[in-house]
């Protein structure tokens, strides 16, 4: 008998006759043929398993083989089926595991080519949702290409995650010549062996394709003594070969990947369950990770690791719903005579959560747990309890008067019913509260459509005002609990109301029909709405929907808007602005639209909005971006006037001027120089060609733009306007101003910020990191929280992230942080900056000519140059320090007197470089030349900075 290429060795130990059978078809179904099967059944293996497997093995004699071993350990099952493997490659999978269609292709061609030991590649499991898989997101990195390595520690995420569970095969002659086995007398054998395995073979060959799918959802809480003492023998190999730093880096993956998981589960377990948890892991997980490691995590998860190891299962939920619902109030914080805040439980560094921000936060401010401790029901009359909870700082003014409300809101939130909560008994730490409600008189809903509820409570003091959810266990509530309903169309529509615990974990209720009357009108609607004529009905009314919608599409709007919009006459004067694509108002438009209206120009201005109107001049036409009203503005303007672009698909009118300001010079490869543009399809590249083709005006601020934009867009010559940007006169102007009367006092805006005048502000603008696409969140590469700590009393941060991305900022002391992502302009912001701190955003070509300090703050900056493409090296140019680092930036700051004197001739050479053009009246020269026609001499007078 030929030998095979690969033996599958298939544990059948857990799982039903449907498992057996999905794995063993998944190796027969494989693309490489000489592949065979390994069924291994259990000593106690029922009889209806038996005779799958042997049906599997009868269907194909030559492929599955099936082996008894007789015993029940699933480590001993394994080991005997390595035994009987006789492929040159051996590959394991649980019950369940199913190989994709080329996974051994893929494995034996990888092995082959680099003759190494061990092959590997992805995995996903399933997430506990239906069918739903996902791989886990730390493979990203590890298989982001096919590679081989020469010993693990090139490839550390294999020891420091459980990478090498399942998706992983084995030379034999290597299984054989190390001796390697899955340890008997370990329930959790997998995550050794093949820590193990990466650790004494030798070349390891990883590839990108998943391999298997289908493995289990992970539940350490089923054995996690187990799980723990597994985690703990792979520490030993890492330790055994001297791999110290690893071994820490393995303890805290396993804490993110087990633990924390793990504690985040405990709001839908049972009580028996919680506690024997709780008791297990205070045996086995003190002392299993030291205590640095611990420290090294956020602040919630570690409270809730630490009260998990006390076995305090009570405590452990607390954290569990902080965990869930992120920036709660879970548990009553103390604040230390130093200022830190503690979680309730004294001064460990471990319960430190300074970090979380809540100290900044009132009473009306914070996100409080109010968590339900009773639900009872007698009839239609039902017992709530709970309790609030309040930190230590902040609570309701025991002065006013103390009331409080339970708010029954239907979940599209068009109803709402109160109850107000008989029994508040406030303390030090929190709010003790109970009422009584007749869910049967006080919930009226209509019927079928408001079925669903939330319950929440609303506590006042006179002044402040705190809303919260009930939280609670999953288990607080049953079938049990049922209380009778009586909505307005009656009885017929909803008899019963269902308490529940949503997967948010608050307290909801749902209208259920449960008798008889109730079940049959029930069935009745049903029918009525799913007999023939009411299908025809509904699919008559679907499709006069997607009618509608299609009026709305913007295919439809562009090819009405081409076909006829654009035969419509220009109407003269008529200006349509726009700045970022609608988000706001501001840039070089604002400035030429401004320039127009002090000098009185005989002009009719539009300007589109994306989202809201707010912000944008009242005097003006504010039309929304893509609306009809919109077309019809671009249709008939004689001007258009633009820093990014009008969309792609709207040609320019014959009889219309489009002025391009553009936002910014180029530090990045832009237009047909960047790779992603290079990469496109031909119709992709025409389209932008077509695009770029509209302009007639295109402003440019020095040669450096001439020499990167213009040809990046190959704009022909006469389009060029050497103007400068007219944004950037309101920055010329404050530099004279600032060198004939001083700093002091700041623009009205930095009041309307709350900035006071003993702190320096600092700008922290990063650039755009995305690609074309919906609006992203991404998190900041600065910490603002680590730098209000250190600068809070010298500083003001004020962060700006771009327009086309989003961040969350921690909540820090007041007026050390401040989020200025929404403020329209973004040069009155620069006007009223101290120091600049960016990485490759443009904003730094228009601050220099401020001449103030300017930091780059670029910890990816040879990745990133490599991966977009630079026009220039940055280090060489930089207006000033370049920091790679948290600590660096901070070091600077720190000393920055000294730090910008070494850079002010650089500065000065790189705003000469990058600004020759800007001379502050680039808004009176573009107006001059392209509005000329409108511009009555009489009427023309000096304005400088008028309207900004």
């Amino acid at each position: 008998m030929s030998t095979p290429d690969f033996s599958c060795v298939i544990t059948a130990a857990e799982g039903g006759e449907e498992a057996l059978a999905a794995s063993v078809e998944s190796v027969l179904g494989q693309s490489l043929r000489a592949v065979e099967a390994l069924v291994v059944l259990p000593a106690g293996a029922p009889a209806a398993l038996r005779k799958a497997a042997g049906a599997l093995a009868g269907r194909s004699p030559g492929d599955v083989r099936v082996l008894d071993p007789g015993t029940d350990s699933v480590a001993s099952l394994r080991n005997a089926g390595l035994d009987a493997a006789r492929g040159t490659y051996v590959l394991v999978l649980d019950v369940g595991e199913r190989l994709q269609r080329h996974a051994c292709r893929n494995l034996w061609q990888a092995g082959t080519r680099t003759r190494a030991d061990l092959v590997a590649g992805r995995w996903s499991r399933l997430t506990g949702e239906g069918t739903k898989e996902r791989e886990p997101s730390w493979q990203h990195p590890l298989f982001l290409r096919s590679r081989t390595v020469a010993r693990f520690t090139e490839a550390p995420e294999l020891a420091v995650h459980d990478a090498l569970v399942t998706g992983f095969c084995l030379r034999r002659a290597a299984l054989e010549r190390h001796a390697l086995r899955y340890d008997e007398d370990l329930t959790h054998s997998g995550v050794l062996f093949g820590a193990l395995a990466a650790a004494v073979v030798g070349r390891i060959a990883l590839v990108r394709r998943r391999i298997v799918s289908g493995r289990a959802v992970p539940d350490p809480g089923r054995d996690l003594a187990g799980v723990v003492e597994a985690h703990r023998r792979v520490c030993h190999v890492l330790v055994a070969q001297g791999l110290s730093e690893l071994r820490e880096e393995r303890d805290r993956a396993f804490l993110l990947d087990t633990v924390v998981p793990l504690v985040r589960t405990l709001p839908e377990l049972p009580v028996a369950d919680r506690e024997r948890i709780a008791e297990t892991a205070a045996r086995v997980l003190p002392g299993c990770v030291p205590e640095p490691v611990l420290l090294s995590l956020a602040p919630v998860e570690r409270v809730g690791v630490r009260l998990l190891e006390r076995g305090d299962a009570d405590g452990a939920l607390t954290a569990a719903y902080a965990l869930r619902r992120r920036g709660a109030v879970a548990a009553p914080l103390s604040v230390a005579d130093d200022g830190r805040v503690y979680w309730q439980g004294g001064s460990d560094p471990v319960f430190d959560v300074t970090g979380l921000g809540h100290q900044y936060r009132s009473f009306g401010e914070l996100k409080l747990m109010n968590r339900l401790t009773r639900y009872e029901t007698d009839g239609g009359r039902v017992l709530l309890a709970g309790r609030l909870v309040l930190p230590a700082h902040t609570g309701p003014d025991p002065d006013g008067p103390l009331t409080a409300r339970l708010e029954f809101r239907v979940r599209d939130g068009s109803r709402t019913f109160h109850a107000p909560v008989a029994t508040l008994r406030p303390d030090a730490t929190g709010i003790s509260w109970s009422t009584r409600a007749d869910l049967t008189r006080l919930l009226r809903p209509l019927g079928p459509r408001d079925t669903l509820w939330d319950v929440r409570m609303v506590v006042e003091d006179g002044r402040n005002r705190s809303v919260s959810d009930l939280f609670a266990a999953h288990d607080l509530v049953g079938p049990g609990d049922r209380s009778p309903a009586l909505p307005r169309l009656g009885r017929a529509a909803g008899d019963t109301w269902q308490p529940y615990i949503t997967l948010r974990d608050h307290l909801a209720l749902r209208l259920e029909s449960r008798r008889r009357p109730a079940r049959t009108a029930r069935r009745l609607v049903h029918y009525a709405t799913h007999f023939r004529p009411a299908r025809r009905a509904r699919l008559l009314a679907r499709a006069l929907r997607r009618r509608r919608d299609r009026l709305h599409a913007r295919g439809f709007k562009v090819s009405v808007y081409r076909s006829w919009l654009l035969r419509l006459p220009v109407r003269k004067g008529s200006v349509v602005f726009e700045s970022h694509m609608g988000t706001c108002y501001g840039d070089s438009p604002r400035a030429v639209h401004e320039e127009v209206r002090a000098r009185g120009l005989r002009l009719r201005c539009v300007w589109s909005y994306a989202d809201s109107p707010d912000g944008f001049p009242a005097d003006a036409a504010l039309v929304r971006r893509w609306s009809w009203r919109y077309l019809w503005a671009l249709a008939r303007a004689e001007y258009w006037v633009d820093n990014q672009g009008f969309p792609q698909h709207l040609d320019k009118p014959s009889g219309t001027t489009y002025l391009q300001t553009w936002h910014g010079s180029a530090y990045k490869r832009m237009g047909f120089d960047e790779t992603r543009v290079r990469m496109q399809n031909a119709p992709q590249r025409e389209r932008l060609r077509q695009a770029v083709d509209r302009f007639d005006h295109f402003l440019v601020r020095s040669e450096h733009d001439e020499r990167t934009l213009a040809r990046a867009y190959r704009l022909p010559e006469e389009t060029l306007l050497r103007t400068g940007y007219p944004r950037n006169d309101v920055l010329l102007a404050a530099r004279a101003r600032d060198e004939a009367e001083g700093r002091l006092p700041r623009p009205a805006l930095a009041a309307a910020l709350g900035l006071p005048d003993h702190r320096k502000v600092v700008l922290y603008a990063p650039t755009f990191r995305g690609g074309p696409g919906r609006r992203k969140r991404r998190r900041l590469l600065l910490d603002a929280a680590r730098f209000a700590e250190r600068f809070g009393d010298t500083y003001t941060l004020l962060v700006r992230t771009h327009y086309l991305e989003a961040a969350s900022l921690p909540a820090c002391p007041p007026g050390t942080v401040v989020d200025v992502s929404g403020h329209h302009d973004v040069s009155e912001l620069l006007a009223l900056t101290d120091v600049l701190v960016t990485d490759y955003s443009s904003i730094m070509f228009d601050y220099a000519l401020l001449d103030r300090p300017i930091v780059l703050f670029a910890p990816d900056l040879d990745s990133y140059a490599a991966e977009r493409g630079s026009y220039f090296d940055l280090r060489e140019k930089a207006p000033g320090p370049v920091t790679a680092t948290e600590e660096e930036l901070f070091a600077v700051l720190a000393r920055l007197k000294a730090a910008d004197t070494g850079c002010q001739e650089q500065r000065a050479a790189f705003a000469a470089e990058f600004g020759g053009y800007d001379r502050g009246e680039a808004a009176r020269a573009v107006v001059d030349t392209v509005f000329a026609r409108h511009i009555v001499p009489s009427r023309t007078v000096p304005t400088g900075e008028a309207g900004r």
